[in-house]
């Protein structure tokens, strides 16, 4: 374990975390609510810091990433632990599973191994993924600075819910974010996620100041998110607060893997080109669908001239695209290519 680098010393030997949006306040020998950081002594430990519970290759797509370093693998790291408690997770045993054994599964794996493995294998990222990075922020920040020494390429999959105070932390070592906005509501937030949709939207906008790529995914839930206007007031946000270059990605829910939502049936491919529709409607140049491999909205098609410039199935990824730009009539395609 290694002691947090943002909290606050309180009366009474508590603590307040201020890792993330909820700013815990953690009375002594307690937990905050992503169970990974603990109060000992009036100190507050990460006690998830060098416990890897996933370190894999993946393609970049599979975070998923279109624009940045396309047909790229990237290493992915995880530490159990999450501060949202979100009903439709699909890496809840790893997120949610381990809270209440009184031990922190993982493997010992230090920031300088980590980095090293990526230089092995010649990965020009590395990604923290799976759960949520920021309650392994100690962890993912060393790593982050040493990746960047070796030029490697940082990488967030994130559901956004940080701090102010993390973020200023986060920002100067990052490369690249792929957001989960699950929703657009306050209510919605609250009930099936256990957060709050603010201070996610705040984040997006201080990213996007930072000129950090952005990619957004929405996990469309049938009847809980799936609502046309729920739908618009997310590609309306897009649009106008991060740009109609951002990338959307409308994926498909499955009640199997599903933590809690057992009873709602998956999503229908009606449903996601309905949203795919609403996205290019709004005005976003690149909406895709995930989590139905063979669909065309996985293809990248020129926002100009509507030429297939990158072509998809699952993650079996074919580049027609010239340096970035449409191959027929050189229009930018948005690409994060080094």
């Amino acid at each position: 374990m290694k002691e947090a680098y943002l909290y606050k010393k309180l009366p009474n030997n508590k603590v307040q975390c201020k890792n993330c949006a909820h700013y815990c306040n953690i009375p002594e020998g307690s937990l905050g609510i992503c169970g990974v950081r603990s109060n000992i002594k009036g100190k507050l430990y990460a006690l998830n810091y060098g416990k890897a519970v996933a370190c894999h290759i993946d393609p970049i797509e599979k975070k998923p990433f279109f624009h940045f370093l396309p047909n790229t693998y990237s290493l992915s790291v995880a530490t159990v632990g999450c501060n949202l408690n979100c009903k439709n997770c699909q890496n809840w045993d790893i997120s949610q599973n381990f809270k209440g054994i009184n031990r922190v599964p993982g493997e010992d794996l230090s920031p300088k191994e980590i980095v090293k493995k990526a230089l092995i294998n010649k990965l020009p990222s590395i990604s923290y993924t799976y759960t949520e990075p920021a309650v392994f922020s100690e962890y993912a920040l060393e790593t982050m600075d040493i990746a960047r020494g070796k030029k490697i390429k940082n990488a967030w999959v994130t559901n956004g819910f940080w701090s102010e105070e993390l973020f200023n932390e986060v920002w100067p070592y990052l490369d690249a974010a792929n957001v989960d906005l699950k929703g657009f509501s306050e209510d919605f937030y609250q009930k099936i996620c256990g957060a709050r949709l603010k201070p996610i939207l705040e984040n997006l906008i201080r990213l996007k100041e930072k000129k950090i790529w952005i990619e957004i995914t929405t996990l469309i839930i049938p009847t809980l998110n799936d609502s046309e206007a729920a739908l618009k007031s997310i590609a309306k946000f897009i649009k106008e607060a991060l740009g109609p270059e951002t990338p959307w990605h409308v994926t498909q829910f499955s009640s199997r893997i599903s933590w809690q939502l057992k009873n709602i049936p998956d999503t229908s491919v009606e449903t996601l080109k309905t949203a795919w529709e609403i996205g290019k409607k709004m005005g976003l140049k690149y909406v895709y669908t995930g989590n139905v491999p063979g669909l065309p909205s996985e293809d990248t098609f020129c926002p100009k001239c509507k030429a297939l410039c990158i072509d998809r199935t699952g993650y079996v990824v074919h580049r027609h695209d010239k340096d970035g730009k449409c191959q027929k009539c050189g229009e930018d395609l948005n690409l994060v290519l080094g």
